[in-house]
């Protein structure tokens, strides 16, 4: 009775093929007219000139400043957000304590808070009119329209991606291993090094190419602290926006395919990091030797 259950289940949730098919075309139409379709219109239109005018508008100075700045933010940003990431989702996932919630709460800051009032908060603090904006002008330091304010809101932005791939991650591994390896006579950088971080390599890589790419792709919170100085608070984002407000469309799109190219390359290390990281969490566990 039991097994006539489980066919007559089987057998009702088994769709047509005409179903299947169906879905299977309304699921390629929306890639291609939403996806597909803008992504290659972005590289039509940059070498709609050809590939001359292309490089020229790469190498131009300032949208090689705009690049280079870009390059810098995410270099600074993405090491910054790991260090924090790995220590609070060690200290979440591992430890109890109070206000563990709270620290949880204020890592999922940046997620609810719009990138612009992101930039706005920056500039009540450190602008001119700013709390420390006085202080500031008095030692001649520039956070607001300068570059280590555009880094400030890149690390903002970014602020929860690694994090909160290791929380549930290091949460689902539990404090067994950690355990053993102390009860074992390991300190707590051995434990770190030869336990919790090959469990959370892949994740952790996960977390830094999801990073990476919002650092180089964020527009909202840089363009409010930048000022737009062409060839010195430009990033690629905001580059290609000033190109396109001048009506110089094809080098906008031939910056913009820049942006294009990077979503392509965080796909496609992103569907191998996801493929290595379930074939981990599946893979029978591995028994090695004493520290």
């Amino acid at each position: 009775m039991s097994s006539m259950t489980r066919f007559e289940r089987s057998a009702a949730t088994r769709d047509s093929f005409i179903v299947k098919a169906l879905v299977l075309f309304l699921s390629l139409s929306f890639f291609g007219i939403f996806l597909l379709l803008p992504l290659l219109s972005v590289f039509a239109e940059a070498l709609h000139k050809g590939w001359v005018y292309y490089l020229n508008a790469i190498v131009e100075p300032d949208t090689w400043s705009a690049i280079q700045l870009t390059l810098l933010a995410a270099a600074i940003a993405v090491p910054l957000n790991l260090i924090f990431g790995v220590a609070a989702s060690w200290a979440i996932a591992k430890f109890d304590f109070r206000g563990k919630h709270l620290l949880i709460t204020l890592i999922d800051l940046p997620f609810s808070v719009s990138p612009v009032i992101a930039g706005l908060i920056f500039v009540l603090v450190f602008g001119a009119q700013g709390w420390f904006g006085g202080w500031l002008s008095e030692h001649d330091i520039k956070i607001i329209f300068a570059v280590p304010g555009i880094i400030l809101a890149t690390i903002f932005v970014t602020f929860p991606f690694v994090a909160r791939e290791l929380i549930p991650l290091m949460e689902a591994q539990g404090r067994e291993e950690e355990e053993a390896a102390t009860v074992l006579g390991a300190s707590g950088w051995q434990t770190f090094w030869h336990v919790t971080l090959p469990n959370i390599k892949w994740g952790l890589l996960y977390g830094v190419i999801l990073c990476n790419a919002r650092a180089m792709g964020e527009f909202g919170a840089v363009s409010v602290v930048s000022g737009h100085i062409r060839g010195y608070t430009n990033t690629i984002p905001l580059q290609v926006e000033i190109l396109y407000n001048e009506y110089n469309y094809v080098a906008a799109f031939a910056v913009a395919s820049l942006l294009a190219l990077l979503a392509l390359l965080t796909l496609a290390a992103k569907t191998y990091v996801e493929w290595r990281l379930k074939s981990e969490t599946n893979a029978p566990p591995v028994i090695e030797g004493p520290l």
